[in-house]
């Protein structure tokens, strides 16, 4: 695949590269990642919430259920459900509509896993607000632990010598002219 902002090169038919050819695509998936040309991570964000809704559904029995303890449910949450949406967490770089949309999905997770709170004065069920929740749920947020996990990868690749690729990728510098306009927020 080749990433590129100039309409052009994505219409090479292929690439070739000692005695091989490559078809050029502008989106394939690879171990369980959608990579596109453009490096927008939009279909990736949605990609990875489709896979923790549908687990998150699986156990919905579980966490809705009044004979485990909170406890016990946040840990099914960090165990089961988390790895599908953390999945190759590492290399995203988020903008902030992606980490709101993040945020939701774990908000809604817990509001599953906590219920909600009957009113001990007026005696009606209210829904706990997220400053509540943030409270109950003691961990990280599934944001931080995004970033967490970006700089473990880079602290991963910072040691390795100038001739690998990753590190070259790591401290290269794009060739080029960028866009007009104000850059988008990354890394």
């Amino acid at each position: 695949m080749v990433m590129s902002r100039d309409q052009n090169v994505r219409r090479s038919h292929s690439i070739k590269t000692d005695n091989s050819s490559f078809e050029s695509v502008e989106v394939f998936k690879c171990l369980g990642r959608i990579l596109r040309n453009q490096n927008y991570i939009q279909e990736e964000i949605k990609s990875r919430l489709k896979s923790g809704s549908a687990c998150c559904h699986l156990v919905q029995n579980v966490l809705c259920s009044g004979l485990l303890s909170n406890n016990t449910k946040i840990n099914i949450h960090r165990i089961i459900i988390l790895p599908f949406v953390l999945y190759g967490c590492g290399t995203l770089s988020l903008l902030l509509r992606e980490e709101r949309r993040l945020r939701v999905f774990e908000n809604r997770v817990l509001w599953g896993i906590f219920g909600p709170k009957r009113d001990g004065v007026r005696g009606e069920w209210i829904k706990l607000h997220i400053e509540k929740l943030n409270d109950l749920y003691c961990s990280s947020n599934i944001v931080r632990v995004i970033k967490s996990r970006r700089m473990r990868w880079v602290g991963h690749v910072a040691p390795m010598g100038e001739r690998r690729g990753v590190y070259k990728v790591l401290v290269g510098k794009p060739e080029g002219k960028s866009p007009l306009g104000r850059s988008r927020p990354r890394w």
